[in-house]
This record gives C-alpha cells, sequence and structure tokens, in this order.
C-alpha cells in the first residue's frame, strides 16, 4: 500500500532560528512533512553544546547547513534556499534581521510568495528589548524565587505558536497567492499562558494549585502521587473508595498507607486519575 502523505509533503522551510524555540518549531515542520533546511552560523547552534542529544533529535532529517550570512557567499547561498522555499524561520531582533536583508519588507521584495515567521523577545515598541525566557517569565508572574522554572515555557510555547503561524502563513498564501509575515513574541504567549494564574486558578490555594483536595499532590508510603479528580464522578468514586475526598488532611492520612505504585494500580483498577511521581522528582520534594 502507498504511504500516506503527511499534512506538509512539499512544502520547504528554511529557518535561521537558534536555541530552543527555532529548533524546536523546524523539528515539528519536520515531523508535518516539510523538508526543512536548518542554517546556522559557523560559530553553530549554541543549543548544540549545552544539550547535544537533545539538538541532534531536533535536527534530524533535516538539511544543516553552516553559513556566514555577513559573507556575500553565504547570503547568495540563503538567496538560493528562499527561492525555492515557501517559509522562511528567524528568531532574530529586527535590527539584526535588517543588516542581513532579512526584514520583511526586504524579504517580501526578493520572494513575494515566501512567508515568513519571525521569533521575538517581545512585541513592538519593545521587539528591540533584549531578553530570554527567564526574563518572560520573571514578568509574567510564572517564577517563584528563589527556585529557577522548571521548564522554559516561553520558549517552548513559543515554538509552538511559530508552528500555528506558519500553518496560517501557507493557509493566507493560498487564497491571495502571496506570502506574509507573522509574528510571534515570546513575552506575549507566556503572558497569555500565565492567565489561569492571574484568575486565582492555578495560583497556591487556588482550584488548580492546591486548593482543592481532590486535586493535589500527597506523600504516600514511599514517595508522592498526583491526584487529580476534577470531575464529580470521579471525586465520587474517590468517596465511595475511601471514605474522603473533600478533606485534604484525612486523604493525605489514607494515602500514606501504601506505596506511590500500589496506589497507581489502585487508580488504574478503578480507573480513576492518580499517577506516581517519578522517583528522582519525588526525592526533590519535601519531607
Amino acid at each position: 500500500m502507498p504511504m500516506e502523505r503527511k499534512p506538509m509533503d512539499g512544502v520547504r522551510v528554511v529557518s535561521t532560528a537558534l536555541n530552543i524555540p527555532g529548533p524546536l518549531a523546524a523539528a515539528r515542520f519536520a515531523a508535518l512533512g516539510a523538508g526543512v533546511t536548518k542554517v546556522e552560523p559557523p560559530t553553530g547552534d549554541p543549543l548544540s553544546s549545552v544539550a547535544a542529544g537533545w539538538y541532534e533529535q531536533l535536527v534530524r532529517g533535516q538539511q544543516v547547513e553552516v553559513l556566514d550570512l555577513k559573507d556575500p557567499r553565504g547570503s547568495a547561498r540563503l538567496e538560493e534556499l528562499l527561492g525555492d522555499s515557501d517559509l522562511l524561520l528567524t528568531s532574530s531582533r529586527p535590527s539584526a534581521l535588517a543588516r542581513l536583508g532579512l526584514g520583511w519588507g526586504d524579504v517580501s521584495g526578493r520572494h513575494p510568495a515566501l512567508g515568513q515567521v519571525a521569533i521575538v523577545g517581545e512585541p513592538a515598541p519593545r521587539s528591540e528589548r533584549p531578553g530570554h525566557d527567564l526574563t518572560y517569565q520573571a514578568v509574567s508572574g510564572t517564577v517563584r524565587p528563589p527556585a529557577m522554572p522548571p521548564l522554559p515555557f516561553a520558549d517552548l510555547a513559543g515554538a509552538e505558536r511559530a508552528v500555528a503561524e506558519g500553518l496560517a502563513a501557507l493557509l493566507q498564501r493560498a487564497r491571495t497567492g502571496r506570502g506574509c509575515y507573522r509574528e510571534v513574541a515570546l513575552a506575549a504567549v507566556l503572558d497569555e499562558l500565565a492567565e489561569p494564574l492571574r484568575q486565582g486558578l492555578s495560583a497556591p490555594g487556588g482550584v488548580l494549585g492546591g486548593g482543592l483536595p481532590a486535586y493535589r499532590i500527597y506523600r504516600t508510603a514511599d514517595g508522592w502521587v498526583a491526584l487529580a479528580a476534577l470531575e464529580p464522578h470521579f471525586r465520587d468514586r474517590v468517596r465511595a473508595l475511601l471514605g474522603t475526598v473533600d478533606d485534604a488532611e484525612e486523604l493525605g492520612r489514607v494515602l500514606a498507607t501504601r506505596t506511590a505504585r500500589e496506589w497507581e494500580a489502585w487508580a488504574e483498577e478503578h480507573d480513576l486519575p492518580l499517577v506516581a511521581l517519578p522517583v528522582d522528582q519525588s526525592r526533590s520534594m519535601p519531607k
């Protein structure tokens, strides 16, 4: 039987985007079937030196070219690639793109059918302001000093948003015949993601922040479990089986009588949303 075509088969993407958001977005494009050419400077992608395994995973199946875009030969080669592509993915500040002739005005003038997805730190008029995931999280309120964020949420969410904007650009070109510019500001994306925190849902003591006994992390005989019995039918089942679901202290005493894996097996048997935390994660939890 013939292999099923992927959604982006035949689409060509050129990415000059480095670090986390760009490579992750490019990998998603490739997973959807696009042919991706990753353009790196002579110094390479910083991600390759700090997370070599992840970097290799993200670039798998892509064509990687090392080009000095400040050199006429490097910029000429990039022009060749762009002339045969559908999307350009960038992650530099607007002034840096302008110096390389990769600002939208220049790109659209030379390649009118090419779409551009520009990942920037903050939206205009602050798009030249330096920053990274940590500074965006600090402003959004998702940092709890002195602890560092467990994940680069702005980078990860920004990558997914870049894929969505790239698909939107392709859809618009299908309608108009011309490429368009789509911008992803990491700070703005994170600001949207932080709305549950501002609304109190995931803030400490909120419904998703430990305030609901049926939606909390509990210590067991040897580790921790996460219980997420939000829906009434799940809470009713926990109450029927354990005798309580509305009293966190009582529920904690019950869950402390078995190991985390025993409770996980119990939850699977009774179709309940409860899982054991990984051992390494359990060790990092407070005693």
